[in-house]
């Protein structure tokens, strides 16, 4: 692959990656909030012992559990775009530390 090449697919990665971490940290407040949610909802459903109570728990808790799978794939699609850039850092560097 042509150094050209590379430096394009690095400049893609990168801005993709940018991208991702943004995803993540505005995803991680997201799930703060939506946990907390779910907590007081658990709280509130414990001491009130009503139907309608616990269905606003297990409705809390339900979009707190999507939130955090949602989280686990935008955490493991950074994990794979930053070792796609170490790969092509490594091919863009790899020639020229051989030829000193």
């Amino acid at each position: 692959m042509s150094r050209v090449s590379i430096e394009r697919k690095l400049f893609d990665v990168a801005a993709r990656l940018k991208r991702a971490r943004e995803e993540l940290a505005l995803i991680d407040e997201q799930l703060a909030v939506m946990t907390e949610s779910a907590d007081e909802a658990r709280i509130r459903s414990l001491v009130s012992e009503t139907p309608l109570a616990y269905r606003e728990f297990a409705e809390a808790e339900r979009h707190a559990k999507a939130m955090a799978r949602s989280r686990s794939a935008v955490a493991a699609e950074v994990a794979e775009l930053q070792s796609a850039q170490d790969d092509l850092l490594d091919r863009l560097v790899g020639p020229e530390q051989s030829a000193s």
